[in-house]
């Protein structure tokens, strides 16, 4: 499939999916950059909903990046367990803490290059964080946005990185926040992994998968 249709897939996707889920935004409760740092790292392996539930305390608690920094380690471990992983969380919120005070003067950047110099900061949160938190167009590649690209014809790779660069060559830039929202959303509702709802889901026709469902079933 060529570089324009590619592109008119795009934009028909887009428009089935916010019928469905709007103008989709991060479902994460944030009121600054560095909220949603931290509330996209405690999300690896949760719910946003289970971590909105615990940030909904620790941004209480920890106000600033010198909170983080600063933290006992084995009393963040215990106000973000709930999350999962939470060893592994706790030291990666504290070391990219004391790195926002250390070259940042405990500001979150607003550069993808800076953003994944912090230590545990990758090109998902980066995205997440300059989409959502400055307003700034990127890509975020979870889980769901790698798996249904690849079932709706948009790329061949597996690779999180090079599905980035593949929608980012065929998606609008005005819309890359939004685009990926809607395939985060519709992975969550509808095209889940091990139990797709096919007969929910309003993109079918552009999907193999779905395609064939229809085929079998007569649909």
């Amino acid at each position: 499939m060529g570089k324009k249709q590619l592109k008119a897939r795009v934009e028909r996707i887009i428009d089935l999916l916010e019928g469905d889920y709007g103008h989709a935004r991060t479902a994460l409760a944030f009121t600054s950059p560095l909220e949603l740092l931290v509330s996209t790292v405690l999300s690896a392996q949760c719910t946003d909903e289970r971590v909105n539930k615990v940030t909904a305390k620790l941004f209480k608690k920890y106000r600033t990046v010198r909170d983080y920094a600063e933290a006992d380690l084995a009393e963040l471990e215990e106000d973000i367990r709930p999350t999962g992983f939470f060893r592994n969380k706790a030291k990666s919120i504290k070391a990219f803490a004391a790195e926002l005070l250390k070259r940042f003067n405990g500001e979150v950047p607003a550069s993808l290059d800076e953003l994944v110099s912090l230590p545990g900061i990758g090109r998902k949160t980066a995205n997440l964080v300059l989409s959502e938190a400055f307003d700034i167009p990127g890509i975020v590649v979870d889980t769901h946005v790698l798996r249904l690209s690849k079932l709706i014809g948009l790329s061949e790779n597996t690779d999180a990185t090079k599905v980035e660069f593949d929608l980012m060559d065929i998606v609008e830039k005005e819309k890359w926040r939004l685009f990926s929202n809607l395939l985060i959303l519709h992975g969550r509702a509808v095209c889940i992994a091990r139990r797709p709802r096919h007969e929910e889901c309003t993109i079918i026709d552009l999907c193999d998968e779905g395609i064939r469902w229809k085929k079998e079933n007569n649909s």
